[in-house]
């Protein structure tokens, strides 16, 4: 009994220590990680034909359409990107570039295309053309004075959409072209953080004049490489990770002896 009470009262001190040395001992250090990027298709693209009545749409066609035809009919395109369900929580995005494959113009010059901020929920319906008149709407179908049709509205014709474009480029009749900057990286890690703010991206081309009109290759056009991709390079964060030092194991251990009778 009375050789406890001895050993309790040295003991007194080297408990504290004994603690603290096991905590160093079990340190936590941050595991180094490496950029990745990832590839992403449309969840979601549509294309909004201006029509008095709303009643054309073309959500599940394989063409996206900006600019005015030749009678100064405008489109304007919709695209959707599942940011925050593919990138992992937590990452910091690097950059990001949106990437469009053109199909067809109906004049070689270029012409000014812009990518915008939809500020809007819309749908995509069965509705499908070929061609850029467009066809008679479905339900669910994004049109000129829809959200979804046919009862859910725009709060303006032509969609509703930041007016100050993200990023603007000179695009000519055929082949890739991508947009980016600082505005659409900060967008993404809007998305990412914020997944219920992602309305998506509008695309609007030259509207002054006829005949300004792109089609783009939609997330339905075969084959596959032509499809709408938003890239995204990110840096996973950092995974903390639990370390034993052999030098706290030491103290631990002297510790230890020293508290024996």
């Amino acid at each position: 009994m009375k050789r406890t009470n001895h050993i309790g009262s040295r003991q007194v001190g080297i408990v504290p220590a004994l603690v603290l040395s096991f905590a160093c001992a079990h340190a936590l250090s941050f595991t180094k990680v490496d950029a990745e990027t990832i590839v992403l298709e449309p969840a979601r693209d549509a294309t909004l034909f201006e029509d008095s009545t709303g009643a054309t749409a073309s959500g599940s066609g394989p063409g996206l359409f900006a600019g005015n035809n030749a009678g100064s009919n405008t489109r304007r395109a919709l695209l959707l990107f599942d940011v925050a369900g593919e990138v992992p929580g937590g990452a910091t995005v690097d950059s990001a570039e949106l990437r469009l494959h053109v199909d067809s113009a109906p004049f070689p010059d270029s012409v000014s295309v812009s990518i915008h901020l939809a500020t809007a929920i819309w749908g995509e319906g069965a509705s499908r053309s070929n061609g850029g008149r467009g066809a008679p709407a479905d339900t669910g179908d994004a049109t000129w004075l829809h959200r979804h049709f046919p009862d859910e509205l725009w709060s303006q014709a032509g969609g509703d959409f930041d007016p100050a474009g993200l990023d603007t480029l000179a695009v000519g009749p055929e082949g890739f072209v991508s947009w980016t900057g600082a505005a659409l990286i900060q967008l993404v890690r809007e998305w990412l953080d914020n997944p219920v703010s992602n309305y998506g991206l509008l695309l609007k081309g030259e509207e002054g004049a006829p005949s300004t009109v792109r089609r783009f290759d939609s997330r339905e056009q075969e084959p596959g490489d032509l499809r709408p991709v938003l890239t995204v390079h990110f840096t996973p964060s950092a995974t903390p990770t639990e370390r034993t030092t052999w030098s706290a194991l030491k103290a631990l251990w002297r510790l230890e002896s020293s508290a024996r009778p």
